[in-house]
């Protein structure tokens, strides 16, 4: 059995540079690679492209990203959290690219199954097409959508083990399956290290082949990004 474990996030993010591109998991705060953000801001990269439903928001997840202006260009579906997100892209100082949120699921999914890409009704007579092959299936016109291209993947899982074997809990399943095996690397970080074979293979939800770097992540503080309570009576 290959061991992919890395001691830490250190090591974890060994080989990334200035200018590449990254797909980060998570839905607002939810399953967001947190050790990873904090490093890559340590780190100082810049000039990034960022694959992720949205930006975060101004002081957490990829707004920390933002705040240092180390972001080139945004792929995201949903920005209407970060108020330094609106105020980049309205300067222009950020380039941002718009896709249907169910189309860039699935362009990071066809990465993850080698596919190169797809044809998708989501889009068509919109901005999103301009200057995309359509073509028309059974009365019904589609987009021609290209898988994306990354040079890494950064996911967070609840538990995974040496092995790469990831399973995620709740609604943090959400864009970090579909990253896994996405990107030239994929790094995993967990809140729960295992050896090899603790896990139940029947709960697994990503197998190890799409994941090479694992790690345990540390103190997560696991934000809400909207609190909605019910008032007392």
């Amino acid at each position: 059995m290959i061991n992919k474990t890395v001691s830490d996030v250190r090591k974890a993010l060994d080989g990334v540079a200035d200018g590449m591109t990254f797909m980060l998991g998570g839905f607002g705060l939810c399953g967001i690679p947190e050790n990873a953000i904090a490093e890559l801001v340590r780190l100082g990269i810049k000039d990034i492209t960022c694959i992720s439903n949205n930006a975060g928001v101004d002081d957490f997840g990829l707004g920390l990203l933002l705040q240092k202006h180390q972001i080139k260009k945004m792929i995201s579906s949903y920005v209407g959290e970060n108020d330094e997100f609106e105020r980049q892209m309205l300067s222009g100082e950020l380039e941002v690219e718009l896709t249907p949120q169910g189309t860039l699921a699935e362009k990071c999914r066809a990465a993850q199954a080698g596919f190169p890409a797809f044809y998708t009704p989501a889009g068509y007579g919109t901005e999103v097409a301009e200057g995309k092959e359509t073509r028309e299936f059974g009365g019904k016109m589609y987009v021609l959508e290209p898988a994306y291209k990354a040079d890494f993947a950064f996911v967070k899982a609840w538990k995974g083990d040496e092995a790469g074997n990831l399973i995620f809990k709740g609604t943090a399943r959400n864009f970090n399956p579909c990253m896994c095996g996405a990107a030239k690397v994929t790094v995993a970080e967990v809140e729960e290290l295992l050896p090899a074979g603790s896990l139940d293979p029947n709960e697994i939800h990503v197998p190890g082949i799409f994941v090479q770097r694992i790690f345990q992540g540390k103190h997560y503080e696991k934000r809400i990004e909207q609190r909605t309570v019910r008032k007392k009576e």
